[in-house]
């Protein structure tokens, strides 16, 4: 299994990077199959470096905030109007009321919607794409939002999505190779609850549950992305990074 990060910058596109999402390839049945995990502002475009954006399989959506979900927008466009034809349906996977919020992005009316693009589909229990084994986990955010185990090639990809700390995020740390999670808020600071994770939270998720690589992720541009590092290394001891743009992990 084969992590890219196509966008990493936290809650808005930054200087450096668009928004979220994360390419995972794997090999099954003579070909690469392919998912994005979440496709947020800006992303879409820098998809382009790394792969024909119409070889994709499915896109995962962790939750509706627009650093997440927004250029489904354009995929949308992508797939309706290219001069190759319209695309094949391909599965969106998201929490209930994706498909309307999409509809809405774009001014379409709620039928048809993005539906004769997009496949939707509500997050209930893990399901198959390919080779790739995705179990949804509720987290801790001011909207329905998942975080999103990934298994593949006997390694575990473990993404926390936007939450606060829960036990959901436990879970999707639990054991898993790489660990990838947001750190969007800094420990010296007075932060809502239920929202966003420190550097500090997301190492001691990591320790936790014994997750043999972590990732930081989602650092809003307004923040020095080393605050985050250090904390996290305070608090855990395995191999541990940020996340770049173009950023390759074979698993």
């Amino acid at each position: 299994m084969r992590l890219t990060v196509v966008g990493c910058s936290g809650s808005y596109p930054g200087p450096d990077s668009a928004a979220s999402c994360y390419l995972l390839e794997a090999e099954d049945g003579g070909r690469t199959w392919r998912i994005l995990l979440e496709l947020g502002n800006g992303a879409l475009g820098q998809l382009h470096r790394y792969v024909d954006p119409l070889t994709v399989d499915a896109v995962l959506v962790s939750h509706l905030h627009a650093d997440h979900c927004l250029d489904l927008c354009g995929y949308y466009v992508m797939r309706k109007y290219h001069p190759t034809g319209a695309q094949p349906r391909i599965p969106v996977w998201g929490p209930a009321g994706t498909a309307d919020r999409m509809a809405l992005a774009y001014g379409l009316p709620l039928d048809p919607g993005m539906h004769e693009e997009f496949d939707f589909r509500v997050y209930d229990g893990p399901f198959r794409i390919g080779p790739f084994l995705i179990t949804p986990v509720p987290v801790d955010h001011p909207v329905d939002a998942f975080g999103l185990r990934v298994e593949a090639d006997g390694r575990v990809i473990g993404y926390s999505g936007d939450t606060g700390p829960c036990e959901g995020l436990d879970a999707l740390a639990a054991d898993a190779d790489l660990l990838l999670a947001e750190a969007s808020f800094r420990s010296q600071d007075t932060n809502p609850p239920h929202l966003h994770l420190t550097g500090t939270d997301c190492g001691q998720a990591a320790t936790r549950g014994g997750a043999r690589r972590l990732v930081l992720t989602h650092v809003p541009p307004w923040f020095d992305k080393q605050t985050a590092l250090e904390e996290a290394r305070a608090v855990y001891d395995g191999p541990l990074e940020l996340a770049a743009a173009g950023a390759v992990y074979e698993l």
